[in-house]
C-alpha cells in the first residue's frame, strides 16, 4: 500500500464495486485516494480461453474454485460465482433485463414480503446509464418502462420467438443482453456458441474489457491477493478494513468504505465485524429454475443469433403474485436435437426462473476460519414452488399457438448463480441491513452493494439492477 488511510476502501471488483467507482471517480476530487483490495487476482480473457480448449495456462491455479470458499451445510443447494479480477463477469452470461415496476412494490401491490426503499422511476436513469455502458443490444418495445433506446440492435428470433412475439406482442421480447449483436468497444459480435461463461470472442461485457478504466485511474490503486475478513467498527462508524495478504495481517484506514463482493462475504465480514443488525446474513436465497423441453410437430426451430434469444413475460406480473410466485421464460438457443430421424430440431427449450422470498432460516454465519463462511440453506419458499406449479398447469395453454407434441419438464437448477439478500434494503433497521443508498443503517461510511441488497427475489437476472443501485448510490452519496 502507498499510505496507511485513504478516502476510500473498495472491497472487491466485481460489477457492483466497478460501477459504484466509476460514478465516485466522476464526483472525486483530483487528490482522492482510493485503494482496491481483491482476493483473487487477475486471469485475462485470452488466458481463460486457452483453459477451455485445454491448453496449459500459469493463470488457472491463481483463484480458488469457488465452492471450496465456503461451507456448504446443504449439498443439494449449489451456489456458483467466480473468484478473481472481474468477479462473476467471468462467468454470467450477459441477461440484462430490467427489473418491473411491480418488483420494487410487492407488498404495496400482493401483500408479500416488502417494498424495496427505492423504486422503478428512481433507478430508471441509473438503468440507461447502465446499458449504454455495456453496449445492451435490445428491442424498441418492452414490457417495462424505457424512455432510451438501447446501444445495439437486438438479436435476431428464433422460428419459435418469432410466433410466440406474434402472438403477445410486447409480453414476448427479444432478450435484452449484454451479448453484442455488433461490434462495439473492442468486442466481437456474439456467436451463438452458448459457451457464454468464456465467450470465446470476447463478446459479452465483462469487466475486463468494459473500459471503463476504473482500475487505470491514477487515484486508484488496486491490491490482489488482499482478502479482507473483518472491519473495525467504532461507535456508528466503520474505522479499517482488516486482510490477509501473502499470510500476513494487514490494517487499512479510510473515510469511506464500501463491501462489493457478493451476498455471501460481504454478510461474514460485517458478522466477523461484530454488525449486530438481526438482518445481516439473514434470508440469503437465489431464484429457481427449471428446463421445460417442448416437442413440436413438424416445426424447424431454426435461427436466433444469440443464447438466450428472447424473454417471455405472460407467467410474469398480475394479482396471481398474491399467492404464487412471478416467472420469467428464457428462450433457450443451445443446441438441443431430438433423436428422431427428420425430427432433429422440432424442439424448443425454455429455462423458467422464478422469484422467490427471503426466509430467516435461510442464512450465512461465520465459522473458525473467518475468511470462510457457512451457508445454511433449507430450501425454496412455498410460494415459488407454488409458481412452478401454475406454471406447469398454465404452459400448455400460453403455448397453444404451436404445433405442441409434448411438453417435459426437468429438475429444478441446483443454482441459478444469482446469491441474493443477505444485506437487505429497507426503509428502517427493523426491516433490514441498509437503506436505499446501499448505506448501512448504524454504520453511515459504509455502503454494502451488490444483489445482496435486494428486497425480495425476482425472477429477472439481477445484474443490470445491481449495477445501476451502486450507480444511483453514489451518485446520491458523494
Amino acid at each position: 500500500m502507498k499510505h496507511t488511510s485513504y478516502d476510500l476502501v473498495v472491497i472487491g471488483t466485481g460489477f457492483a464495486s466497478t460501477f459504484f467507482l466509476h460514478k465516485y471517480l466522476s464526483k472525486a476530487s483530483p487528490k482522492a485516494k482510493v485503494l482496491v483490495l481483491e482476493k483473487g487476482h487477475f486471469y485475462a480473457h485470452a488466458e481463460r480461453v486457452k483453459e477451455m480448449r485445454g491448453e496449459e495456462t500459469p493463470f488457472s491455479k491463481l483463484n480458488p474454485a469457488s465452492k471450496d470458499t465456503f461451507e456448504n451445510h446443504n449439498e443439494k443447494k449449489g451456489w456458483v460465482f467466480s473468484q478473481g479480477f472481474g468477479g462473476s463477469s467471468n462467468c454470467w452470461y450477459g441477461c440484462t433485463p430490467r427489473f418491473m415496476p411491480s418488483d420494487f412494490k410487492m407488498k404495496t401491490l400482493y401483500g408479500i414480503g416488502n417494498d424495496w426503499p427505492i423504486q422503478y422511476d428512481d433507478l430508471d436513469p441509473y438503468y440507461a446509464q447502465v446499458e449504454e455502458l455495456m453496449s445492451i443490444a435490445g428491442p424498441a418495445a418492452t414490457p417495462f418502462p424505457k424512455n432510451a433506446s438501447y446501444p445495439l440492435p437486438p438479436h435476431t428470433f428464433t422460428t419459435v420467438d418469432k410466433i410466440l412475439h406474434k402472438e403477445y406482442g410486447n409480453l414476448y421480447i427479444s432478450q435484452p443482453t449484454a451479448r453484442a449483436s455488433a461490434p462495439v468497444k473492442g468486442r466481437g459480435v456474439c456467436c451463438a456458441s452458448t459457451v457464454c461463461h468464456v465467450c470465446p470472442v470476447d463478446a459479452k461485457f465483462t469487466i475486463e474489457n468494459s473500459g471503463i478504466g476504473v482500475y487505470d485511474d491514477p487515484r486508484v490503486e488496486l491490491l490482489y491477493g488482499a482478502q479482507v475478513y473483518s472491519l473495525d467498527l467504532e461507535g456508528n462508524v466503520a474505522r479499517k478494513a482488516n486482510f490477509l495478504k501473502d499470510g500476513k495481517e494487514h490494517h487499512v484506514a479510510a473515510e469511506v468504505i464500501a463491501l462489493g463482493t457478493n451476498a455471501l462475504f460481504n454478510a461474514n465480514i460485517l458478522l466477523n465485524s461484530g454488525d449486530s443488525n438481526p438482518f445481516t446474513g439473514k434470508g440469503i436465497g437465489e431464484q429457481i429454475g427449471l428446463q421445460a423441453s417442448v416437442y413440436l410437430d413438424n416445426l424447424e426451430n431454426v435461427g436466433g443469433s444469440t443464447w438466450v434469444s428472447a424473454n417471455g413475460y405472460m407467467l410474469y406480473d398480475g394479482d396471481h403474485r398474491k399467492d404464487f410466485a412471478a416467472c420469467l421464460m428464457e428462450s433457450n438457443n443451445a443446441p438441443y436435437f431430438r433423436m428422431e430421424r427428420g425430427k432433429w430440431r422440432h424442439i424448443v427449450n425454455f429455462r423458467l426462473v422464478f422469484e422467490d422470498l427471503p426466509q430467516a432460516h435461510n442464512y450465512v454465519a461465520t465459522t473458525a476460519d473467518r475468511t470462510k463462511p457457512a451457508i445454511h440453506f433449507k430450501g425454496h419458499s412455498e410460494y415459488a414452488m407454488r409458481g412452478i406449479e401454475n406454471m406447469k398447469a398454465k404452459l400448455p395453454g400460453i403455448l397453444s399457438c404451436l404445433p405442441v407434441e409434448k411438453i417435459e419438464f426437468a429438475e429444478p437448477y441446483e443454482s441459478e448463480a444469482h446469491i441474493l439478500g443477505s444485506t437487505r434494503m429497507s426503509k428502517t433497521a427493523t426491516e433490514g441491513v441498509i437503506d436505499s443508498r446501499l448505506i448501512h443503517h448504524q454504520y453511515r461510511n459504509l455502503f454494502v452493494l451488490g444483489s445482496g441488497s435486494f428486497t425480495t427475489y425476482t425472477p429477472a437476472n439481477p445484474t443490470l439492477t445491481l449495477s445501476a443501485l451502486s450507480l444511483h448510490a453514489a451518485d446520491k452519496s458523494f
